[in-house]
């Protein structure tokens, strides 16, 4: 039910509710000599008064009737002009008390405190006290009975008297407790001791009846105000709840047909109260469906309990207004006529539409990826959970795929987010077909998805749903007149084979993905044990890399770059090696990308520049030193001036450093690596583009950035010196468009007399290989440039390693 009426209600029956009468009655509190701090007291004695304006003409009966035996029987004994004054004063005593009662009604607007109890009951005892007046003034002029008979009159009064004042005990006990010690002392003074012990046993029997009945009625009152304040809650909330702007009362007969129909539910309804009377509820609610037969099936629902006749509450049913679904909230209870004869059903109901949709959004987005509409993490793992629970049962097998996307964050990083995610949302579009009802595909976050394949995945159905969707994803898009190519790689664990979990399974499929990424990409790669193993060995060389360098593990060797004509040494190139304590010498193939994916790459790199920077700063000039600079490094944001405090620390000459960059360094973020790169040449320094030609394309970039130095990378050096038509070709093309931008081009990876014959036919101005020199360590690097002449210095070197 909806929450704010409910509010509504509480707050007004706050604002409307009387004070809570007391759990029980005290004796002294009844009688109105305390005041205990616990219930509402004023309101109960405002209840005991409330009875006395209804006793007025009873009471003066009473007083009449005594007060014409009581004149009789002085008039005889003590003559009538003292019973003719006897008998003013007593009406003079009746007005007054009357009068003082009648002031305290009407009860229900006024409180009642101890005070206005005591002045009531003060107003008795003066009272009693003109009662008591003959047989105690008058007493000498008495015989026996004439005092038997006056005592006869005082004890009807004084019977009456407790009964009539059962509302006001305190009175009345004041009444009763006067009279009776008259009585009792005009029996002593004539002797009467029996007579006496008679009256103060009628007179303790009627004070205790008296109290008695006083408590009866107290309680009586209780219980008609405790009916009385429910009936006004009941009330209260029936108007508030009519009132609000959510919920409704509706009502049915035995056959299910709407009565007494409540202005909130017609408008639920779309209705006039009118037009909907007596009509059968599920045919109001039922839309279309009531003539064809279709019904929801909370409308089956609904329609079962009733005719079960069973209370139901919070039921959810969805109802069809003007062509329009709603979701409705019902509750209610059957209901029987005084024969226990089934007459119907009474509830309340709401409209919970709104809530219904938050929280169907709500599941929605738990289980499914908001950007491509697949499933989500979660779903796949409950799905492959399903898979491996039924596997494990009929004794078959399933399978989990993880796929991540190549090169997709080059993408994301040079056109921007909006591509990306419009780009994800294509790849979802084809993952789902080339799936298709074979499994159930997902997205896991950022750009790596997921595939379960269900009981029967045996290894060929998975290697061919893994060649489809790395065939099928690699194929180009078009997003926003931007022709994308991109690749994928999959990663894939069989279960229960690879993993009797979940997560184990997922873990494993993770691994496998890992292994084909480390193969170049685009490909499939199944889980073998063994990858466990190359995992536990790659998180130890990243402990051990952590600390490579505060043990002075890492090295510098310098690769000598010669003059193409001349041989003369013009540069070295600065090459880390690391000697580790715990794994030995390990290959820069394999550290290297260890301490780009631990972010160690940017103190590595810091160290090798500014050692580098230290050690040419031996060399007679102009020989340079060229080191590689990672993307990593580059977008940092002190870089430049990382490189400045190395020249100025080494003291080397800024156009003696020459920065190499490879074509991937523009990928993450091209204009912070444009920017510092520019500042870096301002400085003086040579940028040299490394590898060009075996990734990206960097056409872009070379009209953006004045390199020093174009690099050919060896795969083309090889191809060209074999006659490939293609590399010849590229390598034309390089040394052309490096001559023409006034660049310098670099054969890498020269190592036979044909190779530098073909280098030099196309031009290229420098070579770099193992035919000129291998890396060597600083001392020998230092000893091929220390003598003169140069050129003479590498020939010898040359003939040495050749």
């Amino acid at each position: 039910m909806n929450s704010l009426p409910r509010t509504r209600s509480v707050a007004y029956l706050a604002d409307h509710a009387k004070p809570a009468l007391p759990a029980r009655l005290a004796w002294s509190a009844v009688l109105g000599l305390t005041d205990p701090a616990e219930g509402d007291w004023g309101r109960l004695r405002s209840l005991q008064f409330a009875g006395l304006s209804r006793l007025i003409v009873p009471r003066v009966l009473a007083h009449a009737l005594g007060a014409m035996l009581m004149v009789q029987v002085l008039r005889d004994s003590v003559g009538a002009m003292l019973a003719i004054g006897w008998l003013v004063l007593l009406v003079m005593a009746v007005i007054a008390t009357l009068l003082f009662d009648r002031k305290l009604c009407p009860i229900d607007q006024r409180r009642v405190g101890l005070r206005q109890i005591r002045l009531q009951a003060l107003g008795s005892a003066g009272l009693a006290l003109v009662w008591a007046l003959p047989i105690v003034v008058f007493v000498p002029w008495l015989g026996k009975t004439e005092t038997g008979v006056i005592w006869a009159i005082m004890a009807m009064q004084m019977a009456g008297m407790g009964f009539a004042f059962a509302a006001v005990p305190l009175g009345a006990q004041a009444f009763v407790a006067i009279l009776g010690l008259a009585g009792i002392g005009a029996f002593m003074a004539h002797g009467e001791a029996i007579a006496a012990a008679v009256a103060a046993c009628f007179q303790v029997f009627v004070a205790v009846g008296a109290f008695e009945t006083a408590r009866n009625f107290l309680d009586g009152k209780l219980a008609e105000a405790s009916l009385l304040d429910k009936g006004e809650v009941v009330s209260l909330l029936l108007r508030e709840f009519e009132e609000g702007e959510a919920d409704w009362l509706w009502q049915v007969d035995a056959t299910r047909r709407v009565r007494n129909v409540s202005p909130r539910f017609a408008f639920a309804l779309g209705e006039e109260p009118d037009d909907v009377e007596a009509k059968p509820l599920i045919q109001l609610v039922a839309g279309e469906s009531w003539e064809t037969g279709f019904f929801h099936s909370s409308l089956h629902d609904l329609a079962e309990r009733m005719k079960r006749r069973e209370s139901f509450s919070n039921l959810m049913v969805r109802v069809t207004l003007k062509g329009q679904h709603r979701w409705w909230e019902l509750s209610a209870s059957p209901r029987v006529d005084e024969n226990g004869a089934f007459v119907g059903f009474r509830g309340v109901g709401s409209d919970v539409t709104e809530r219904r949709e938050s929280e169907e959004q709500i599941a929605y987005l738990a289980r499914f990826d908001t950007l491509t509409g697949l499933p989500n993490r979660l779903q796949l793992t409950e799905a492959l959970d399903t898979a491996m629970r039924r596997a494990d049962q009929f004794r078959s097998r399933c399978a989990f795929l993880m796929i991540d996307l190549d090169r997709f964050k080059a993408v994301n990083d040079t056109l921007g987010h909006l591509i990306g995610d419009k780009l994800l949302e294509r790849v979802a579009e084809r993952l789902g077909s080339y799936v298709g009802d074979a499994g159930l595909c997902g997205r896991l976050g950022g750009d790596e998805f997921g595939v379960v394949l269900g009981q029967g995945a045996d290894s060929e159905t998975i290697h061919a749903v893994a060649q489809r969707i790395i065939a099928g994803l690699s194929q180009p898009y078009l997003v926003d007149h931007h022709t994308l190519y991109i690749g994928a790689s999959v990663g894939s664990a069989i279960g229960p084979r690879d993993g009797a979990t979940v997560e184990t399974l997922m873990r494993n499929a993770d691994l496998a993905l890992y292994r084909a990424k480390d193969e170049g990409g685009g490909t499939h790669f199944c889980y073998e044990p063994s990858l466990h193993t190359d995992a536990e060995q790659r998180r130890q060389l990243e402990f051990a890399l952590r600390h490579a360098l505060e043990r002075k593990e890492f090295t510098l060797v310098y690769q000598p770059v010669v003059d193409a004509t001349s041989g003369q040494v013009l540069s070295f190139e600065a090459l880390a090696r690391w000697h580790s304590a715990d794994h030995g010498h390990v290959s820069p193939a394999r550290f290297i990308p260890v301490a780009e994916d631990a972010r160690l790459i940017v103190p590595i790199g810091e160290w090798a520049l500014r050692t580098a920077c230290l050690e040419a700063a031996r060399w007679p000039d102009p020989i340079k030193i060229a080191v590689n600079v990672s993307g990593e490094q580059l977008l940092e944001a002190g870089f430049a001036d990382t490189v400045v405090s190395a020249l100025a620390a080494s003291g080397l000459p800024p156009h003696r450093l020459e920065i190499e960059v490879t074509e991937s360094v523009f990928l993450r973020d091209g204009t912070v690596a444009l920017e510092t790169l520019n500042r870096i040449i301002a400085l003086g320094c040579g940028v040299a583009l490394d590898d060009f030609g075996t990734g990206y394309s960097s056409l872009g970039y070379l009209r953006k950035i004045r390199f020093s130095t174009i690099k050919v990378d060896r795969s083309f050096v090889q191809g060209a010196a074999r006659f490939n038509a293609e590399s010849l070709a590229i390598v034309r093309a390089v040394v052309a468009m490096a001559d023409s931008l006034e660049m310098s081009t670099t054969a890498e990876g020269v190592e036979t007399e044909e190779e530098l014959a073909m280098v030099r036919q196309l031009g290229c101005r420098k070579i770099q290989g193992y035919l000129f020199g291998r890396p060597m360590p600083a001392a020998q690097a230092y000893d091929l440039v220390a003598a003169k002449p140069v050129g003479a210095k590498a020939r010898s070197a040359r003939g040495a390693l050749a």
